[in-house]
C-alpha cells in the first residue's frame, strides 16, 4: 500500500488497486472480476478443498468415511426413536427422516455455518498469496460438496434396504443441488464478509439454524399440519429443502416451490454481491 497527499490505495485480493471512496459501480464490477478470477481458478479451488478434507482425517484409516459411518448410526437411531413418538411406521418414516437429516445437516446448516468462517479460516492464505478472494468461497462450495457427498450414502443405502428406490425421479434433484451450491458461493460472499468484520455473527447464525431446525419440516412431516400447511411457504428453508427432497421420495418438486426457491437464491445474491463490492477492499485488514 502506498501513499499520496494524504490517501491510500488498497490492492484486493486479485491484485487490482480499489480505494474506499471508489463509486459503487466500480466496486461492484471490481467484485464481479474478482468473481470471475476465481472462476477461472477453478482447479486451484478444487484442490484445496478436496486438501481441507484431507487434512480433517489425517491419519485416520477410513478417512471421510466416518461422516458415513457417524451419519448411518444417527439416522437408524433417531429413525427409531422419532417413529415411536410420533407414532409412525418405520418402513414410510425412516426413508424421509434418513433424507431430510442429511439434507438439513450436510446440506442447508453445513452450508451456511461453513461459509462464516470462509475468510478467517484462509487468513494466512490471504495475507501472503495474491489471489482472488472468490477462490475461498468456491473452495468452501467443494469442501461441501464433498462431505455432501459421503453423507448421502446413507439415504441412499435406506432406500436400497427397505425396497423404497424412488426411480428416475431422482434426477430431479441434479439442477436443485446446483442451486444450493450456487447459493453457497453467495453466502460465502456474504456471510464471509460480514463474520470477518464482526466475530458474534457466527454464534447468532448457529442459534437461528437451530430454531430453523424446528420449525421446517425435517423430522416431522409437512403432513401434519393438516390445513395450515400453506404457512410453510413463507419459510425459504422450505422451498430449498423440498426442491432437493421430494425427487428423492419419488415426487417432482411443485413449481411454486422452484418458483420461491429461485426467488431466494436472486435476493441472496444481490445482498452477496452488494456486501462483497463494499468490504472487498477491507478484507485483507479485517482478518
Amino acid at each position: 500500500m502506498t501513499a499520496t497527499s494524504g490517501s491510500s490505495a488498497q490492492f484486493s485480493g486479485s491484485g487490482l488497486p480499489t480505494h474506499p471512496s471508489q463509486p459503487s459501480r466500480s466496486r461492484l464490477v471490481s467484485a464481479c472480476n474478482d468473481i470471475a478470477g476465481g472462476l477461472r481458478l477453478w482447479r486451484l479451488a478444487l484442490s484445496l478443498g478436496w486438501l481441507d478434507i484431507r487434512l480433517q482425517f489425517n491419519g485416520s484409516r477410513i478417512g471421510p468415511f466416518w461422516l458415513t459411518l457417524t451419519t448411518g448410526v444417527m439416522v437408524g437411531s433417531m429413525g427409531l426413536i422419532y417413529s415411536q413418538l410420533f407414532h409412525l411406521v418405520l418402513h414410510d418414516y425412516l426413508p424421509y427422516l434418513a433424507i431430510s437429516l442429511i439434507l438439513w445437516q450436510a446440506g442447508l446448516s453445513s452450508l451456511i455455518q461453513e461459509s462464516c468462517s470462509t475468510f478467517t479460516r484462509a487468513a494466512e492464505t490471504l495475507r501472503s498469496v495474491n489471489m482472488p478472494y472468490s477462490v475461498q468461497a468456491f473452495r468452501t462450495m467443494v469442501r461441501c460438496g464433498i462431505m455432501f457427498g459421503y453423507n448421502i450414502i446413507v439415504p441412499i443405502v435406506v432406500f436400497l434396504v427397505l425396497g423404497v428406490w424412488p426411480g428416475l425421479t431422482m434426477l430431479l434433484a441434479i439442477p436443485a443441488i446446483a442451486v444450493w451450491l450456487a447459493n453457497n458461493v453467495a453466502l460465502c460472499l456474504l456471510l464471509g464478509s460480514a463474520c470477518a468484520r464482526f466475530r458474534d455473527i457466527p454464534p447468532i447464525v448457529g442459534s437461528i439454524l437451530q430454531i430453523m431446525f424446528y420449525i421446517t419440516p425435517v423430522i416431522w412431516e409437512p403432513k401434519q399440519l393438516g390445513n395450515t400447511t400453506f404457512w410453510l411457504y413463507f419459510n425459504p428453508f422450505y422451498a430449498l429443502l423440498e426442491i432437493v427432497r421430494r425427487p428423492f421420495l419419488g415426487q417432482a418438486p411443485e413449481l411454486t416451490l422452484w418458483m420461491i426457491a429461485g426467488g431466494f437464491s436472486l435476493t441472496l445474491w444481490i445482498l452477496a454481491l452488494f456486501t462483497f463490492s463494499r468490504s472487498r477492499s477491507r478484507l485483507a485488514f479485517w482478518i
